[in-house]
């Protein structure tokens, strides 16, 4: 059964990307910290064709979000730092073969083409909502494999209130941004979280929540 699943790095203070994202930082200021400890992993390395990396929790943990995963969702500001009408020589940050290897559909508000990349990733641009998004991840997914709400934190807000999304996944990396984009305001309603594993280690803790329910 296909589950609708989300799994972000977040610092202690709640945000996801630091200040000022754009070109020159697409993570924001600071924002590269909350990453370190993925980007070290053999689990991480090896999703993106590379050799090498550190075995441990934090590879396991890696290795656990992107299993079974059909097909992604995300919102523009994840796939582009543009904003109104798309320059259509933007093929976004990952290079010719991005790391997603299945279906993603990108949330705009302006129409574009299917972009066909290598490795198996299409990104397709859907501008009827998140529902339209999700029931077209999941008719690309199949019935047996999930869908997950890759970001960014406006996307992953607007699952958590409208009631999609069924599972949470943050890693708490032990650094304060200060300021930047929060992950968890009163935009994401007020869903019911139960954390149901907890994996620890010098550099993150990993807490995974279950998505009960959202109050209306």
């Amino acid at each position: 059964m296909t589950e609708i699943k989300s799994n972000i790095s977040i610092s202690l203070d709640g945000f996801v990307a630091g200040a000022n994202q754009g070109t020159e930082h697409p993570l924001g200021e600071g924002g590269e910290r909350l990453h370190e400890w993925v980007i070290r992993t053999a689990g991480w390395r090896a999703h993106h064709g590379m050799t090498g990396g550190e075995e441990s929790a934090d590879s396991e943990v890696t290795d656990e979000v992107t299993q079974n995963v059909g097909a992604h969702i995300m919102g523009r500001n994840m796939f582009s730092p543009g904003r109104g009408a798309w320059d259509e020589t933007w093929r976004g940050w990952w290079g010719e073969e991005p790391p997603f290897h299945a279906p993603v559909f990108v949330l705009t508000h302006h129409p574009r083409e299917p972009l066909t990349m290598a490795g198996g990733t299409t990104f397709t641009f859907v501008t009827d909502g998140i529902h339209a998004a999700l029931d077209a991840a999941r008719a690309a997914a199949g019935p047996d494999r999930d869908v997950a709400i890759a970001g960014g934190a406006q996307t992953i807000r607007q699952y958590l209130a409208a009631g999609l999304l069924d599972e949470l996944y943050l890693h708490i990396v032990p650094v304060l941004l200060g300021r930047g984009e929060r992950l968890l305001t009163e935009e994401a309603g007020d869903p019911v979280l139960e954390p149901v594993k907890v994996v620890a280690s010098p550099s993150v803790t990993h807490v995974k929540y279950r998505v009960r329910r959202v109050h209306g």
